[in-house]
């Protein structure tokens, strides 16, 4: 497998934002690819100990220590406190990456009304409530780029998963629509939609066997790794991708 490529400060100087950036998965990988572009960072997740450690692990990369503040993605009140305190910081906003999201296993027969809520309400919700705080002070700039992260299971059926699929195809919705509202104001709004990158933290949750089972429809016959999917974030967050906007790219071969 082919090592995360070098450098070209694609983001150099940019204000970047990544949501649901503890822990070793998509998040963290975007940060760290973001840094390593020459991005300055902040940092968001609901779980303040992962928070802290993925803000040590980036402060000895690049020897500057990220804003880091704690927020739930369900709470409009830290939402706005989020990027109230990104403002104070930084006074301006120029990339953020919406990658809070919540998954779970369950039939629709047998699911629960929290079980759905939950799940819409961190990824879909979330992300909505996210791009709207991120766009009010964008316009102001009169620039930004936001990319979300939506999921091939937008697009295609997964038994089990149709609260997230159904989620994740709002993403997807949501990014075309608002894209083509905030165009213009001089902001970009794109949409990766990974398959499967597996992490520590997916691997202990996900059975060997479906992972086994989803691995293999993937043209390359495994999984990617979460900074192959960081990659494709940090060029719709560069300028190369600065005549793209509402736009859904599949990190897979699985577009339908």
């Amino acid at each position: 497998m082919l090592p995360p490529p070098k450098a070209h400060g694609l983001l150099d100087g940019k204000v970047t934002l990544v949501t649901a950036a503890a822990g070793a998965g998509i998040g963290y990988a975007t940060a760290r690819r973001c840094a390593e572009e020459g991005a300055t960072i902040v940092l968001s997740d609901r779980h303040e100990r992962r928070l802290a450690a993925a803000a040590d692990s980036l402060t000895e990369l690049t020897g500057v220590r990220p804003l880091a503040v704690p927020c739930d993605v369900t709470s409009e009140p830290q939402v706005l406190a989020l990027f109230d305190a990104v403002a104070e910081a930084h006074g301006r906003l120029d990339v953020v990456v919406n990658n809070a999201g919540l998954g779970g296993t369950a039939e629709l027969a047998g699911m629960t009304d929290e079980q759905w809520h939950a799940v819409l309400d961190v990824t879909l919700n979330g992300t909505m409530r996210c791009t709207r705080a991120a766009l009010r002070q964008m316009y102001g700039q009169g620039s930004g780029v936001i990319v979300n992260n939506a999921s091939v299971v937008g697009w295609r059926a997964q038994r089990g998963q149709a609260h997230y699929a159904a989620a994740k195809a709002g993403v997807m919705a949501l990014t075309r629509c608002v894209a083509l509202e905030a165009a213009e104001h001089g902001v970009r709004v794109n949409a990766v939609a990974p398959s499967l990158a597996v992490h520590p933290f997916l691997a202990k949750v996900t059975g060997e066997e479906l992972l086994t089972e989803l691995a293999a429809r993937e043209a390359f016959g495994r999984s990617a790794e979460p900074w192959e999917v960081a990659n494709v974030i940090v060029f719709l967050a560069s300028d190369y991708s600065s005549y793209m906007t509402g736009e859904v790219v599949s990190v897979s071969s699985q577009h339908p």
